[in-house]
C-alpha cells in the first residue's frame, strides 16, 4: 500500500491556508526560462563555451546538454502525478527515497538557490554600473544596485505569484526577441562567411575539449526544474507541470544551441575562438560586438539595458522559489513553523519571502564589505556552488525515480522506458557532467585550485547536514 511520507506529530496541527494561484503552463514557462537568464548566458556562458570548449564545434555541447535533461525530464514528469505536494526536488526525493534524503535534497537546493541568487545580483550591480558607464553616467559600486535590486525584489516577491509571473513574462519575451532579431541578421547576411553546418561536424565538435562547452551549457540551465515548485499555483497541476517542464527544457536547450551557432557564424568558423577569447580578456564583448555589426548600434544599445532586466528576472524568479522552497518545509514541519504562513490578501508565503530577503540582504553586505569583485568574487564563485548543487538534486531525483518506481511498479505499467531506461540513463548522464564540472571547475568559479575546492564541497557538506538533521527528526518521531 502506498504511503505518502510524513512527519508526526504529538499535538494536533491547526488547519492551514495553502497557496493559491491559476498560473497556466505558459507563466509557469516565463518563471522558468527567466531564472536561466538566455540573455547573459548567451553573452557569458557561450563565449566561455567556444573560447574554452571545441570552439566552432560549442554548439554541440548546448545540444548535449538540452538531450541530458530532455531524458532526465521523463523520468521527473513521469513521477509528478505521485507527488502531490511542492517542492520539487525535495518532494521527490522525500517520496522516493524517505525523509531523511528527502531532508538533505531540501539543504542541497536552498545552499545552491541562494548561492546562485547572490550571485547574479553581484552580476547585476557590476552591468549597471557597466552601462551606466557606457552611457556617460555615473560609477557607482556595485552593491549600491545590487541592494536596489534586492529591494524591488522584496516588494514582487512578497505578493501574489501572478505580479511576479506579469514582470517576468515581459521581460523574458523583450530579451529572447532582442537575441532572435541578432541570430536572424546573421542569418539572413550569411554571417562572415556564408551559413554552413560545420558547427555540428564530428570534427569540429572533438577539435577541443567538449565537455567544457556541456559544462557552460549545463550552468546556463540552473532552475528548470522549478516548474514542480509552484504545483499549489498551477491550474492543472498534473498536465501543467509536465508540460511547462518538457517546453522549458526545449526552449532553453533550442535557444542557446541556434544563438551560439549564429555567434559561431558571425565570427567566422575559424575565427571563433579569437573572438569568444578576447571577451575573456576584457578586450571586447562578443555579443554586444556582434550586435554592433549586423544589427546597428541601436540594438546593441537596447540588448544593453535587457541584459539588466534579464539578470533582474532572474533574481526575482529564484528569490520566488527559495520563498516557495522554505515554505513547503516550514509546512513539513522542518523549519519554524512561522514560515509556513500564507499572507490573507496576496495569498503568497509572506514570511518566507521576507526571510529569504533578509538572507539575500546578509549575504550582499558581507560580500560587499569582503570586498569580493562582483563578476568572479562574487558570481563566479557562487555559480559554482550552484552548478554543482543542481547537478547533485538532478542526480538524487533520478535515483528516487528509479527508486519508486521499482518499489511501486504497479502505478506504471508497461511504462519501462520512462521508470526505468530513461532514469538511468539520467544518472549516468549526470554522473558524467558532475565529473565534468569538477574537472573543470576554476573555469566556472574563476578562482585558484584551493578556494575552488572549498566551494565544490559546500553542496555535498550541506546534503550530510540535511541527512543528519533527517534521522535526527527520525529519531524524534520514535
Amino acid at each position: 500500500m502506498l504511503t505518502d511520507p510524513e512527519v508526526h506529530t504529538s499535538t494536533p496541527q491547526p488547519t492551514r491556508t495553502n497557496l493559491s494561484g491559476r498560473l497556466g503552463t505558459g507563466a509557469i514557462v516565463f518563471m522558468v526560462i527567466a531564472a536561466a537568464a538566455p540573455l547573459t548566458v548567451v553573452g557569458g556562458n557561450v563565449p566561455l563555451a567556444i573560447a574554452g570548449g571545441p570552439g566552432a564545434g560549442a554548439p554541440v555541447g548546448f545540444a548535449l546538454a538540452s538531450l541530458v535533461l530532455l531524458v532526465f525530464a521523463v523520468g521527473f514528469v513521469t513521477m509528478t502525478p505521485h507527488v502531490p505536494q511542492a517542492g520539487a526536488f525535495y518532494a521527490y526525493a522525500t517520496r522516493g527515497l524517505g525523509d531523511r534524503a528527502g531532508v538533505g535534497t531540501a539543504a542541497v537546493a536552498l545552499v545552491a538557490y541562494t548561492a546562485i541568487q547572490v550571485g547574479v545580483y553581484g552580476y547585476l550591480g557590476w552591468a549597471v554600473n557597466d552601462v551606466l558607464h557606457t552611457f556617460g553616467g555615473p560609477s557607482l559600486p556595485w552593491w549600491v544596485w545590487a541592494l536596489a535590486a534586492l529591494t524591488i525584489v522584496a516588494f514582487l516577491g512578497y505578493r501574489h505569484i501572478d505580479l511576479s509571473s506579469k514582470v517576468l513574462g515581459v521581460a523574458l519575451v523583450l530579451e529572447i526577441a532582442v537575441v532572435l532579431v541578432l541570430d536572424a541578421g546573421i542569418f539572413a547576411r550569411g554571417g562572415a562567411h556564408g551559413v554552413n553546418a560545420e558547427s555540428f561536424t564530428p570534427h569540429a565538435a572533438f577539435s577541443g575539449p567538449l565537455g567544457v562547452a556541456v559544462l557552460f551549457a549545463l550552468t546556463g540551465f540552473i532552475g528548470f526544474e522549478a516548474t514542480a515548485v509552484f504545483r499549489d499555483e498551477a491550474r492543472d497541476p498534473e498536465r501543467t507541470i509536465p508540460r511547462a517542464t518538457y517546453l522549458a527544457v526545449l526552449i532553453i536547450g533550442g535557444f542557446y544551441t541556434l544563438s551560439c551557432w549564429a555567434l559561431v557564424l558571425a565570427a567566422g568558423t575559424d575565427h571563433a575562438p579569437a573572438v569568444a577569447q578576447k571577451t575573456l580578456d576584457g578586450q571586447g564583448n562578443m555579443l554586444m560586438d556582434t550586435a554592433q555589426a549586423y544589427v546597428g548600434t541601436a540594438l546593441r544599445d537596447v540588448m544593453q539595458v535587457l541584459l539588466l532586466s534579464s539578470l533582474f528576472a532572474c533574481v526575482l524568479s529564484f528569490h520566488n522559489v527559495i520563498a516557495r522552497y522554505t515554505f513547503t518545509l516550514a509546512r513539513k514541519d522542518l523549519l519554524p513553523t512561522r514560515l509556513g504562513a500564507v499572507h490573507p490578501r496576496h495569498h503568497s508565503p509572506s514570511v518566507s519571502s521576507v526571510v529569504q530577503t533578509v538572507t539575500a540582504l546578509i549575504l550582499v553586505v558581507c560580500c560587499a564589505v569582503a570586498g569580493l569583485d562582483p563578476l568572479v568574487g562574487v558570481f563566479g564563485s557562487m555559480a559554482g556552488v550552484a552548478t554543482v548543487g543542481m547537478i547533485l538534486l538532478m542526480l538524487i531525483t533520478s535515483i528516487a525515480v528509479v527508486t519508486f518506481f521499482t518499489r511501486n511498479a504497479p502505478l506504471a505499467p508497461g511504462r519501462v522506458w520512462q521508470t526505468r531506461i530513461a532514469p538511468v540513463l539520467a544518472v549516468a548522464g549526470l554522473l558524467t557532467a558532475l565529473w565534468l564540472v569538477f574537472s573543470n571547475f576554476t573555469l566556472v568559479t574563476g578562482v585558484g585550485v584551493g578556494a575552488s575546492a572549498v566551494l565544490g564541497v559546500i553542496p555535498f557538506l550541506a546534503l550530510i547536514a540535511g541527512l543528519v538533521r533527517g534521522a535526527r527528526g527520525a529519531r524524534e518521531r520514535v
